[in-house]
C-alpha cells in the first residue's frame, strides 16, 4: 500500500468541502468520499441533501458507509507527507522572527511564501505545491504572507470577510450582506481597497505639499534674517562713523546705540530660531505620517489596508504660516535719539544725520490716494484725492457697504500689509486715515 500510495498525489486524498486530507472518510450512495464530520454539516445546512460534487438529490438523509479503503489510504499518505514535510523542512532554515511561519510544517517552521485567503493558512514552498499543481486549489486566492488569518474570518457566520459595508464602514461576509447589513450599501473589497488606497495617494501628495511649503517658509525666514543683520550693519556702521568723530565724550553713548541696534537682531534672531524650530519639527511629524501613509499605501494586502486605516494616527496639527513671517527691526531714530542727549555739542552732527535718516527712508516713499467710498459725510475729498476736511454739513452720499458712518473717518485705497513705507500727512485742521 505504501507503494501505491506514492504513485497518487495530495488532491486525490482531498475532501471536497474542507480542502484538507480526508480525516473518517465516508462514501455516499452516489459514490463520492467526504470527511464524515464535513458532509454531516453539510447536510444539516442544505435541504434537500444533495451531492457536493455531482449535485445528485437524496429525499432521505442517506446513510453514510466509512470508507476503510480511503481511511487506510489517506492516514498512510498523511504519514509520508508528514516525513516528506518534516525531512523538507529540515533541509530549510527555519523563519526568522517577524517573519510569517509555514502552517503545514510539523518540525521547524519554515518561512512561508504564499497565503492563502480560502485555506486561512500560510505555506512555504514545499507545502504550496498542491495549490500550485491542483486544478481546484488553483482557484484560491494567494497573497503574500501575512499574519492572524483568522481575522479575515466573520466572527459571527465563520465566512471569509470579503466585502466592505460602507453605509457601517466595516467588512463583512457574504451572509451579512442577508441579515444585518441587507439593505446597506455594500461593495467588493478590492473596489473599496482601491478607493481607499487613492485617498492615501492623496493624502501622502498633500502631506508632501504641506512639508514643501514650510520648507520654503524656512528658506524666507532665514532670507528675512540676513536683510536684517545687513540693515543691522549698516546701522551699526553709521553709529560708529557718527559718534568716532565726537571722541571720548560721546563713547558711552555710541556703545549704548551699538547695544540697542544689536539686541534688536538677536530678538529678531531669537523668533527667527523660535519659527524654525516649530517649523522643523512640523516637518519631523509630517514625514513621520508620509512615512506610515507610504508604507500602507503601497500595502496589496486589502484587508490589511481597510482595517489599519481607522487606526492610522491623525493628521497632526499645524500652523498655517502663511502670514507668519520675520520683519526686521526698524531702526530709523535709534542714532537720533542718542545723539539727542548731546544736542549742545552735536548739533551739526545731528541735522547731518536726520537729512540721510531722511534720504533713507524716502526710499519707500508711496503715493496714496483717499478713497471717497469709504469718506464719512462730513468729509469733503479733494479732486486729486490728496486732500480732506471736515465740514459742519452732512452731505447727502449714496449707500455704501465701506463708508464710515459713524466715525469722521476716510480710508486709503492703497492698503499694506507688510512690508517698509513712506508717506507724510500734515494736518491743516481736522484729517483722519
Amino acid at each position: 500500500m505504501s507503494a501505491v500510495s506514492c504513485l497518487l498525489t495530495e488532491h486525490q486524498f482531498l475532501c471536497s468541502i474542507c480542502l484538507d486530507v480526508f480525516t473518517d472518510p465516508v462514501s455516499t450512495p452516489c459514490g463520492h468520499n467526504f470527511c464524515k464530520t464535513c458532509i454531516t454539516e453539510h447536510w444539516n445546512i442544505n435541504v434537500p441533501y444533495q451531492c457536493p460534487n455531482c449535485k445528485k438529490v437524496f429525499y432521505s438523509k442517506p446513510e453514510l458507509q466509512v470508507n476503510t479503503f480511503i481511511s487506510e489510504m489517506a492516514a498512510q499518505f498523511r504519514q509520508s507527507a508528514q516525513q516528506k514535510a518534516s525531512s523538507s523542512s529540515s533541509e530549510q532554515q527555519a523563519a526568522k522572527p517577524g517573519e510569517v511561519p509555514c502552517d503545514v510544517c510539523t518540525g521547524t517552521k519554515v518561512k512561508a511564501l504564499k497565503s492563502c485567503l480560502v485555506c486561512l493558512a500560510s505555506y512555504c514552498e514545499t507545502h504550496l505545491e498542491p495549490h500550485l499543481t491542483a486544478s481546484r486549489l488553483k482557484k484560491h486566492q494567494l497573497i503574500d504572507p501575512v499574519e492572524n488569518l483568522e481575522g479575515r474570518m466573520c466572527t459571527k457566520h465563520d465566512k471569509l470577510l470579503e466585502l466592505f459595508c460602507k453605509t457601517d464602514q466595516m467588512c463583512v461576509c457574504m451572509l451579512c450582506t442577508v441579515s444585518d447589513h441587507k439593505t446597506h450599501d455594500v461593495v467588493p473589497l478590492k473596489e473599496e481597497y482601491e478607493g481607499k488606497k487613492a485617498e492615501l495617494g492623496k493624502t501622502e501628495a498633500e502631506t508632501q505639499q504641506m512639508i514643501q511649503k514650510r520648507r520654503l517658509k524656512i528658506q524666507e525666514i532665514k532670507r528675512s534674517v540676513e536683510l536684517s543683520k545687513e540693515d543691522a550693519d549698516r546701522e551699526i556702521a553709521g553709529g560708529v562713523q557718527v559718534f568716532s568723530a565726537l571722541k571720548e565724550s560721546v563713547e558711552r553713548s555710541q556703545a549704548e546705540l551699538i547695544d540697542t541696534i544689536k539686541e534688536k537682531q538677536r530678538e529678531t534672531e531669537k523668533q527667527a530660531e523660535g519659527f524654525i524650530k516649530e517649523l522643523e519639527q512640523e516637518i519631523s511629524e509630517l514625514k513621520k505620517r508620509s512615512s506610515e501613509v507610504e508604507q500602507l499605501s503601497r500595502s496589496e494586502d486589502h484587508l490589511h489596508l481597510l482595517q489599519s486605516l481607522p487606526s492610522l494616527n491623525a493628521a497632526p496639527p499645524t500652523k498655517d504660516w502663511t502670514e507668519v513671517s520675520v520683519r526686521p527691526p526698524s531702526y530709523e531714530g535709534t542714532v537720533r535719539r542718542a545723539v539727542k542727549q548731546l544736542e549742545e555739542t552735536l548739533s551739526k552732527q545731528m541735522k547731518k544725520l536726520l537729512e540721510a535718516e531722511l534720504k533713507r527712508v524716502q526710499q519707500y516713499a508711496v503715493d496714496v490716494t483717499l478713497d471717497p467710498d469709504t469718506a464719512n459725510p462730513y468729509l469733503i475729498l479733494s479732486d486729486d484725492g490728496k486732500q480732506v476736511k471736515h465740514v459742519d454739513i452732512k452731505k447727502n452720499l449714496s449707500d455704501n457697504s465701506e463708508r464710515f458712518d459713524h466715525g469722521v473717518v476716510i480710508l486709503a485705497k492703497q492698503s499694506f500689509s507688510s512690508g517698509r513705507f513712506y508717506y507724510s500727512i500734515q494736518f491743516n485742521s481736522i484729517l483722519f486715515i
